[in-house]
């Protein structure tokens, strides 16, 4: 589903497949832009199998619940009369067609376990590609062909989440995120520096009474967040403070505490509910939060999308130069978070269509912890792989092209595909 469209726009042009017989449907990760819209398309394709791992599943189900009753409300505020594309009940009977895979596990389209001599059936093979929990690259073989698809990878370890784990195999077609392929990696940057860097601006802001609002995704960021606050609290580079956050983000953390031993990741005994302990906002009581010093707001949208909590949080704050947001993550240069982020001090900005724009006295400051991959660290992968052809998806068009160019000159043999909508290619 497309995060900053409404109605039919959201949707993916489906109508390119309209007139094909699906067989499978392969999912790399819960987040929505990936999700969003499985329900429509398994409506539209019923006899299709669904693939997923089994964490993908669990955080999947709550997601496209969620989304119900936020396109059902957004079709009060804004009279989209397509909403919701799916219900409540219809979600359920999807969700019970998936089936759960386990990672590095060769299985045919047909959902059967498939043996290394297998050589004229599809295969499909899992891959840990340590964006978020669940979260995998695809592999693909037929015909004694080879094609890997990225999904949403991090080669990094994050706080949580651990480095990805893809094949270094011969692969004949590469099909790569490009997310980062507009900013370079900075100079002397590592995860342990940024997470003092984030200590210190935290420890600077309550000295000078201010709270902090930090956009976070619902899944992958605000876990990641959780455990860097916790981290801080047990070091004692910040005293004891309360912690906020919103239910779809408590329902997705449940999630990873459920999962915290069954799954590869960092501090496995850290329990988020428990241990950072964070209060639970909805959208009534964050409109009543007292903006008070030594407070952290870890509220989702990351790209305060109008009418979520991040959002509604943001706009009581903005003008007070006493308070701060701190943007540790992707935002879409054209969504609120974007606009916020890049706006100078002292410039206006409107978080929300439907209100007049507010002058920027906050303080802002911007954080490095994307969940996906450098840029160069994709560029290195694709030079191991060093695959007949290459595929860039996933990115704004600077950053694609930035990839285009630098793997055109890096890979000179390997042709290099930037497909456009609705296009059809013979790989």
């Amino acid at each position: 589903m497309h995060p900053k469209n409404t109605g039919e726009d959201a949707l993916p042009n489906f109508k390119a497949i309209a007139d094909r017989e699906i067989e499978a449907i392969l999912i790399s990760h819960a987040h929505q832009d990936h999700i969003g819209t499985l329900p429509v398309l398994m409506r539209r394709f019923p006899n299709a199998r669904i693939f997923m791992t089994e964490a993908t599943a669990e955080i999947g189900n709550t997601l496209l619940h969620n989304s119900v009753n936020v396109m059902t409300r957004q079709r009060e505020e804004i009279g989209e009369r397509l909403y919701p594309f799916f219900t409540h009940r219809e979600t359920d009977r999807a969700s019970e067609r998936w089936r759960w895979c386990p990672a590095r596990q060769r299985i045919s389209i047909a959902g059967e376990r498939a043996s290394q001599r297998e050589k004229d059936a599809l295969i499909f093979e899992f891959f840990d590609a340590g964006h978020v929990l669940g979260s995998t690259g695809i592999l693909l073989r037929a015909e004694g062909q080879t094609i890997f698809y990225t999904g949403d990878v991090n080669f990094d370890e994050q706080t949580i989440m651990e480095a990805a784990i893809f094949p270094e195999e011969k692969i004949d077609i590469l099909i790569m995120e490009c997310t980062r392929g507009d900013h370079a990696k900075p100079a002397g940057w590592t995860r342990a520096g940024e997470e003092r860097r984030l200590a210190e601006a935290i420890a600077g802001a309550f000295e000078r009474g201010a709270c902090v609002l930090i956009p976070v995704f619902a899944l992958g960021k605000t876990q990641e967040v959780l455990a860097m606050l916790y981290k801080f609290r047990r070091e004692r580079l910040l005293p004891e403070f309360p912690i906020y956050m919103g239910g779809l983000s408590s329902k997705m953390t449940d999630v990873y505490d459920r999962r915290a031993r069954m799954t590869r990741r960092q501090l496995p005994r850290l329990q988020l509910m428990k241990d950072a302990a964070p209060f639970i906002l909805n959208d009534e009581t964050v409109r009543d939060a007292p903006l008070r010093a030594g407070r952290v707001y870890a509220l989702s949208s990351g790209m305060m999308i109008p009418k979520t909590l991040s959002n509604i949080f943001a706009r009581r704050l903005i003008e007070n130069p006493q308070h701060s947001i701190f943007f540790v993550g992707y935002a879409n240069p054209e969504s609120p978070g974007g606009l916020l982020r890049d706006s100078p001090a002292g410039g206006k900005v409107a978080l929300d269509p439907g209100r007049p724009p507010q002058r920027v006295r906050c303080n802002i400051e911007q954080f490095q912890f994307s969940a996906h991959a450098t840029r160069e660290s994709l560029i290195e992968y694709a030079k191991k792989l060093s695959p007949h052809k290459i595929v860039l998806v996933h990115g704004d068009p600077p950053a694609v092209e930035w990839m285009r160019a630098t793997l055109e000159s890096e890979l000179p043999r390997s042709e290099i595909i930037v497909p456009a909508p609705g296009m059809e290619f013979d790989l």
